[in-house]
């Protein structure tokens, strides 16, 4: 675990040094990223729900967020070794993202140590992942279904995990939250860059791509309310906000 955090840091030494290179490699199959003996990894579905109301409940949902990110982590370096023959620019982004990810983690789990826990002591699920392998074989399904779905929900949930735990007291997990939201807006608004991006090389439609692709691959399983100022300034048009909530209140 502190090894990956490290390495995700000398990642970005490294590149803005200029020690690495952007051309062909020969890359494994994405299946399994590194990960700790612990925490037990589960589908989301077997996991406990938890009340805020108590100091368990609240340890839980720190635990699930440094979860998820710590997985962002394992899912930037992906994105910079999976997609080869990108802009310099696109791993710049990656690059940075990756040893963001790695400083909330710190963050988060300094919060459980704190409290005499640590990463592990809760289980997790297997979601975060699950995404990176049905999406290895494209960046621009990458891009639109990891920071522009799954990391977006996040922009949505997060404001009101911050509210419960301003409401309880604890000031140091909020300021936490309030950096790892920030910071989050810019990994989605890098993700809407490299995805347009990808649409213009191809001459796709940015707009119907997308929810193509969120209908392909979740059904359109679309869940509000938006943080619509957070998806503003990460590059969500209008007129996409308005189809999202229009998928949310037609299921």
């Amino acid at each position: 675990m502190d090894e990956k955090l490290a390495l995700a840091h000398a990642l970005s030494r490294a590149w803005q040094a200029g020690e690495l290179t952007t051309g062909d490699i020969e890359l494994p199959g994405v299946e399994i990223a590194g990960h700790p003996e612990r925490p037990e990894l589960v589908h989301p579905r077997k996991l406990k729900r938890r009340s805020l109301h108590t100091e368990e409940g609240r340890l839980a949902m720190i635990h699930a967020v440094a979860h998820i990110e710590f997985n962002a982590i394992n899912l930037a370096c992906d994105a910079v070794f999976r997609f080869r023959n990108m802009p310099d620019a696109y791993y710049d982004d990656w690059v940075q993202v990756a040893k963001e990810e790695a400083e909330h983690f710190v963050l988060l789990r300094e919060r459980l140590q704190e409290a005499g826990r640590d990463y592990g002591d809760f289980p997790a699920h297997t979601g975060l992942w699950d995404m990176a392998r049905k999406t290895a074989h494209d960046p621009l399904v990458r891009m639109a279904l990891i920071p522009r779905m799954m990391e977006a929900r996040g922009l949505d949930v997060t404001p009101g995990i911050k509210d419960r735990f301003e409401s309880a007291g604890d000031a140091p997990t909020v300021a936490a939250l309030e950096v790892i939201l920030r910071e989050e807006v810019g990994h989605v608004t890098m993700g809407s860059r490299w995805f347009h991006y990808l649409c213009e090389q191809r001459g796709l439609e940015p707009e119907q791509t997308y929810f193509d692709l969120l209908a392909e691959y979740l059904g359109n399983e679309i869940r509000c309310p938006l943080h619509k100022e957070a998806r503003r300034e990460a590059g969500f048009s209008e007129r996409e906000l308005e189809r999202l909530e229009a998928i949310c209140k037609s299921r």
